[in-house]
């Protein structure tokens, strides 16, 4: 499943390294010269993606493969902006506080764009933007943080196995057993594509 849907990708999910820069966080932080990451370095870090059609959600038989094949039974949409989100600021300020949740986090971007930035093996920022059509699955025990961009808006679908479970454990949470199993199967083991779903 991890190959499959991978048709102009990069058209909707790109990764750059990130500066160290303090400023406004839904800028885009490139690096000077830019060092933008081929995709397979995602996979590398257990990240999975695909590019799906975003105008057919409802009805798309990719989206439905994927749910069967990785046992996403919990689906709902959020839209993420000034208009429709209550306490905005304060939860785009949150949302960007570094994170691991104990299950996978899974993002379908049906309108709008965002950022998800995690860290590579190093320890180094990576910033990954998602478009309409790109979706991306994060691994359990994955430090990572989100943000929109300077557009402001992003709807997005969020899909689980299972009851979603949304408790954010702000770094440092090493001792976490999905953090222990990231690290094993992930950094010490220097990447595995085909990650299971949890």
């Amino acid at each position: 499943m991890e190959d499959q849907f991978q048709d102009g990708k990069e058209e909707v999910i790109q990764a750059w390294y990130m500066d160290d820069s303090e400023e406004d966080q839904r800028l885009p932080h490139h690096r000077e010269p830019k060092e933008f990451i081929p995709l397979d370095k995602l996979s590398e870090l257990g990240i999975l993606s695909w590019r799906l059609n975003a105008d057919d959600w409802e009805t798309d038989e990719n989206l439905k493969k994927i749910r069967e094949a990785r046992g996403y039974s919990y689906v709902d949409i959020c839209d993420v902006c000034p208009e429709k989100l209550p306490n905005y600021e304060a939860k785009i300020k949150n949302f960007f506080e570094e994170h691991l949740h104990t299950d996978e986090e899974i993002r379908y971007c049906l309108e709008g764009s965002g950022y998800f930035d995690v860290r590579d093996q190093n320890d180094q920022w990576i910033r990954i933007a998602v478009k309409k059509g790109g979706m991306i699955v994060l691994p359990a025990g994955m430090y990572h943080r989100f943000t929109l961009d300077t557009d402001n808006y992003i709807k997005a679908m969020r899909l689980f196995v299972g009851e979603p479970v949304w408790t954010p454990y702000n770094r440092p949470h090493d001792h976490l057993p999905a953090r222990k199993e990231y690290v094993e199967r992930i950094i010490n083991r220097g990447g595995n594509q085909a990650v299971e779903a949890r």
